[in-house]
């Protein structure tokens, strides 16, 4: 039994929903629904899911093609299938008949899937409308921590877009960089700062999603918390919060451009109002959303409105708008990074021998000494946020230089970037769990000697360094199971 809701809410959502209202109230109540969304640049590679290319569809890429009902999905730390259904608004989107121990699943270390609310998913189907992601973009996901929306952005753009998931509060940045580093995508940068550091960047960006800090009333199911520090005063602090980052947010989106304006509440004061505030006050047009009726969400002038009892799923709101045509402000970038120096010549050979043959790498190193991986052709654009922005990290950090020899990285076991030629070994489940542990186990039985991944069901985890007599189990400390695993 959840807390009692807080009486100002109960009257608020009695106005807004009238008759409806006792049936949300026992949505509340219900236990909320398990969905996971499948990395499909990851799932490809593994038989217990299928992806129905058919004849294709023009101008989606196969990665984003719906996947079939074939197989059912098989928790590895369940001895029966968990079942699972679609999501209407998302290809790679499902719902799971009950919640597993994903902390027991190998498979969700190595990135296969994100465990994420489904409603927030349908920002896949409202930028799917609006945005034509066949050419490169740069992407801002302004409010990204922990990094549901960001992978989901990874998912639907081109390889050659950029995208910056940025997250004001340092803290949260930590599981941010987690989440992506597991995702693998190379094209992405992690940045902490406030919206008006983006600001300067006028005009730049192509997409910008903005899932502004709201009240957090759509997720007192799951967030009990979320109840109890909610007030009206709350509240109107919250509108006021999401003007100033809108606000920053209309002033970097590009001539043409598209914002996607989101929330998990469902008042009018921190949807509805400040959605027409945004039309009312910028160059900016409202774009409606297509939405067959048998899904359930409910659409306004100004935005989608998801409710539990209607959906799904939990309370989320979404609005787009398009900037208005115009000739964009220019930017220079600077000729170095601040903080990074080119990799020395004679090492970027080895340094590139780790990756993927068509991965297209500039090789920096860190004062630290961390060699990161950057796609060449994003270089500038890297070069102009560094300009900018003040705490940031970029590409991918591969590994590093010990005299001669190179220590390889875990980012770099889970990029989309190693080379599919680095020495392997599969584990069984038992083993996979042990090394997730940071457990040591006898090497299988014709394991390469020296660096090798260690996967489980095609899917890269980690490193192991496998010795004559041992092997020695490089999973980052932090990184490990705490839970048992029996």
């Amino acid at each position: 039994m959840l807390p009692i809701l807080p009486p100002p809410f109960i009257r608020q959502m009695q106005a807004l929903l009238g008759s409806e209202w006792p049936l949300l109230e026992a949505a509340l109540q219900a236990p909320a629904p398990v969905s996971i969304r499948l990395n499909p640049r990851k799932t490809l590679d593994v038989g217990r899911w299928t992806i129905d290319t058919g004849p294709g569809i023009p101008g989606v890429p196969p990665h984003q093609l719906p996947i079939t009902n074939a197989p059912i999905y098989q928790f590895t730390n369940h001895q029966s299938p968990i079942n699972r259904s679609p999501i209407p608004w998302h290809p790679q989107g499902f719902y799971l008949s009950e919640r597993p121990v994903f902390t027991l699943d190998p498979t969700f270390h190595a990135g296969a899937y994100y465990v994420q609310e489904a409603s927030s998913m349908f920002i896949h189907e409202a930028l799917r409308q609006t945005v034509d992601f066949s050419k490169p973009l740069k992407i801002l996901d302004l409010c990204a921590a922990p990094g549901g929306k960001s992978t989901l952005l990874a998912d639907i753009a081109t390889e050659d877009s950029l995208l910056i998931s940025n997250e004001t509060i340092r803290p949260r940045t930590g599981p941010l960089r987690e989440n992506l580093e597991r995702w693998g995508t190379p094209n992405v940068g992690i940045t902490s700062g406030e919206v008006e550091e983006f600001a300067q960047l006028e005009d730049w960006f192509d997409l910008i999603v903005a899932d502004a800090p709201c009240s957090g009333e759509g997720l007192f199911r799951k967030d009990p918390d979320a109840m109890r520090e909610w007030s009206l005063p709350q509240v109107e602090f919250c509108a006021g919060r999401q003007r100033r980052i809108l606000a920053a947010a209309v002033q970097a989106l590009a001539p043409g451009g598209i914002l996607l304006f989101s929330t998990c509440t469902y008042n009018a004061q921190e949807n509805t109002e400040n959605a027409k505030w945004l039309a009312k006050n910028f160059d900016l047009e409202s774009i409606r959303i297509q939405i067959p009726e048998e899904w359930g969400i409910v659409q306004t002038d100004f935005g989608c409105q998801f409710y539990p009892h209607k959906v799904k799923g939990e309370g989320f709101f979404l609005s787009v708008f398009k900037k208005k045509e115009g000739e964009p402000k220019k930017h220079s970038p600077s000729a170095l990074f601040k903080s990074i120096k080119p990799l020395p010549k004679a090492l970027v050979p080895q340094a590139g021998s780790w990756l993927t043959p068509d991965a297209n790498a500039r090789f920096f190193l860190t004062p630290s000494g961390e060699v990161l991986a950057l796609p060449a052709e994003l270089e500038s654009q890297y070069l102009l946020l560094d300009k900018f922005l003040k705490t940031k990290w970029f590409g991918t950090n591969i590994g590093e230089f010990k005299g001669k020899d190179f220590i390889p990285s875990h980012a770099l076991a889970l990029s989309r970037w190693a080379s599919p030629t680095l020495p392997a070994v599969d584990l069984t489940r038992e083993q996979a769990l042990l090394f997730l542990k940071k457990e040591t186990f006898d090497p299988p039985a014709g394991a390469p000697l020296g660096w090798t991944l260690a996967r489980f069901e095609g899917l890269n985890l980690g490193w192991l360094k496998i010795l004559p007599n041992r092997l020695n189990n490089y999973l980052p400390q932090e990184r490990r199971i705490r839970m048992a695993i029996a």
